[in-house]
């Protein structure tokens, strides 16, 4: 990839939530990448399992592909150490549901959390509409589930 919109860092000393690595989001999430620019859900494992300990999240993110970040929600929810979320800019769309993943949440009053409907762009005869509503429905049952 030539340029993430993540960056994991080590902390010399714990934070001030405990934590002993620190992941900053700060971008669109995708499932694939398209420029190599995107939080994509493997790379994103591979780098959350490189290492051990609790995690401290800083959140800054439009969202993204809602499957993408059902993924990387479920492997926070997974992962063994606390993680805290810090939303200090944007968390919208999907990058609400990434931080609904912490065990710990917190906001800059001056943050938006972002939670809408899903959104489909659809195109085709009444078969392909009404399996696109479908998919809409049980997406949004999905992720209310997180939030």
């Amino acid at each position: 990839m030539k340029h993430k919109f993540w960056r994991w860092v080590t902390n010399v000393a714990h934070d001030a939530f405990g934590s002993e690595r620190t992941l900053y989001l700060d971008g669109q999430i995708s499932d694939e990448t398209w420029w190599g620019d995107e939080v994509t859900p493997k790379a994103f494992k591979d780098e959350l399992n490189a290492g051990s300990g609790d995690i401290t999240l800083w959140i800054n993110s439009p969202g993204g592909d809602c499957f993408a970040a059902a993924q990387i929600y479920n492997m926070l929810m997974d992962y063994p150490g606390n993680v805290t979320v810090k939303i200090d800019g944007l968390a919208a769309s999907a990058a609400s549901v990434i931080a609904m993943a912490g065990t710990k949440v917190c906001m800059s009053p001056v943050a938006i959390l972002m939670i809408h409907n899903p959104a489909t762009l659809a195109y085709g005869d009444k078969a392909e509409m009404e399996k696109d509503h479908r998919h809409a429905e049980r997406s949004q049952g999905e992720h209310h589930q997180c939030l």
